[in-house]
């Protein structure tokens, strides 16, 4: 056995090391050439010295656990006892800088050897720490890889590769499912009112590095001729994005009001009174929950939004409402999510989806850009009003042969009236404003927003899959304020998985306190 396990040092000892950076600290800071330095210089010294100061505090703590360290009797999950005992290290890469762990490994013949001390500490089977680990989770959330890689070095003085930064992200964000759901069967979200469940959700393009594109799209690409030698052209990108679903959901009262609170809303008012009045009455969105998976498919992740909504309302007491933007695969899953746990839904189509169809038509119909806008507007108002979508789209069409449209025009008029009678189920805007539902989908595209394009769209990138996912989930969980919660469930899932499931029944011998069960 080594001299570090033979005796023990004293805490004065064991703390040496540390004492003496102090001491140096302390001189420096009383040198002449220090007190004529300007602050920004003392600053700095501080900082990278006091850095260098914890870094040994951390050592030192470690090294008097190492000494400390009791034999224990170790039986494995596989009921192999490992009678076996001999010194071993192993090191850390911590937000401090890197340090030792002396600790006792355990062994018997023909299984893998263990160690109670990394069990007592928590720690990694990697080599960054998680306090580390928090620190790239926080900021791979926020800001790109290499800005990351920066700041790490700025911040603690440690240097980490671009490609073990996004490692690093991947395993912090790996228990954000199993987080949702322990919150779920805790019934942790269970709401206790009347208000509007309202569920959400979108589509949003990632560029993806070709070996992490959806099958379709992948051939689609190798298909594909580049057009340009500089840059992309708008299909040619298109071929390079795997789609992110992007879902929300929200508890939210009804909110009613009439035709011309809608006009107002959407395109203000003389007296601005009256808008300021209507925004004061809205009232605020709370217990909202946005996120996005580019990995799974979109019917798993509106079925999880779904599975959310019934750990709310379980015995679906409360109106349901799924506000989309008209995607005619979004709700076929929807309805099929609905149906699964057997809840009535109200489908709402995006009005603001619907009025970008009505300018196009209105553009075939008026040159004036007055006459287009009026145009809109009292359409808008009929659909307001509670006129059937199917009877405007009818006479939409009788509309462009009574004034003779040339065929594009009469072409674009078409595709809107088409798309009134397609959609004119989940068109009731009447009905919604009376009942005090929602018809606009503001939410899931400030969603895709923050989660997606601010994060993921910018110039020159292309994810991996792994990386992507990461990114998503631990924005949501930023968005959510949920971080720190789920970061305490996160620590106490690596001790089960990277420690308690290694031992017999779970039982971890910690060799610095008595014998205790993970569950």
């Amino acid at each position: 056995m080594s001299a570090a396990y033979a005796k023990s040092s004293s805490p004065d000892e064991t703390f040496s090391s540390a004492h003496e950076q102090m001491e140096k600290m302390v001189t420096a800071l009383r040198s002449t050439k220090m007190l004529s330095a300007e602050h920004s210089e003392v600053e700095t010294f501080v900082q990278e010295q006091g850095r260098e100061l914890e870094r040994l505090l951390y050592q030192a703590h470690l090294d008097l656990r190492s000494e400390r360290e009791r034999p224990v009797s170790v039986r494995g999950a596989d009921e192999v006892e490992r009678p076996y005992r001999r010194p071993s290290r192993r090191p850390l890469g911590t937000i401090l800088g890197r340090v030792m762990v002396a600790r006792l490994a355990y062994q018997a013949l023909g299984v893998v050897g263990l160690h109670p001390m990394d069990a007592s500490l928590n720690l990694p089977p990697e080599l960054y720490s998680h306090g580390m680990s928090r620190f790239v989770a926080e900021h791979t959330a926020m800001m790109a890889f290499d800005d990351v890689v920066g700041e790490l070095l700025t911040a603690t003085g440690t240097a980490v590769g671009k490609r073990q930064v996004e490692e690093i992200a991947v395993r912090a964000a790996n228990d954000f499912e199993a987080f949702y759901a322990q919150r779920r069967a805790a019934n942790d979200v269970l709401e206790r009112t009347d208000d509007l469940l309202v569920l959400t959700f979108d589509g949003k393009g990632i560029v993806m590095v070709p070996d992490d594109l959806r099958p379709a799209t992948q051939k689609a690409a190798r298909k594909k001729v580049r057009k340009l030698f500089t840059r992309l052209t708008t299909g040619e990108k298109r071929n390079r994005k795997r789609m992110a679903e992007v879902a929300a959901i929200y508890t939210v009262p009804r909110f009613v009001r009439t035709p011309f609170d809608i006009l107002v809303d959407l395109y203000g008012e003389p007296d601005p009174e009256a808008r300021r009045e209507l925004r004061a009455r809205r009232p605020k969105v709370r217990n909202k929950r946005v996120f996005a998976s580019v990995e799974h498919d979109p019917q798993l992740v509106i079925d999880e939004t779904f599975r959310d909504a019934e750990a709310r309302d379980p015995k679906h007491r409360r109106s349901w409402v799924v506000l989309l933007d008209g995607n005619k695969d979004q709700i076929a899953f929807a309805k099929a999510a609905a149906k699964k746990i057997g809840v009535e839904v109200t489908i709402v189509v995006d009005v603001m989806h619907v009025l970008e169809y009505l300018w196009r038509a209105a553009h075939a119909f008026c040159e004036v850009d007055e006459d287009a806008e009026a145009w809109v507007q009292q359409r808008l108002m009929w659909l307001l009003q509670g006129r059937p979508a199917g009877k405007i789209a009818t006479a939409m069409r009788q509309s462009a042969r009574a004034a003779n449209l040339d065929a594009d025009k009469r072409d674009t008029v078409h595709d809107t009236a088409d798309y009134l009678q397609d959609y004119a189920p989940f068109l009731r805007y009447g009905d919604a404003i009376t009942e005090g539902l929602p018809i606009a989908t503001g939410v899931i595209e400030g969603a895709c927003r923050y989660l997606v394009k601010d994060r993921m769209d910018r110039g020159g990138a292309r994810w991996t899959l792994q990386g992507a996912e990461a990114v998503l989930r631990l924005r949501a969980l930023r968005t959510c304020g949920d971080f720190d919660a789920y970061w305490a469930f996160h620590l106490r899932e690596e001790l089960r998985r990277n420690h308690a499931e290694r031992y017999a029944d779970a039982r971890l011998p910690d060799p610095l306190r008595p014998l205790r069960r993970v569950k």
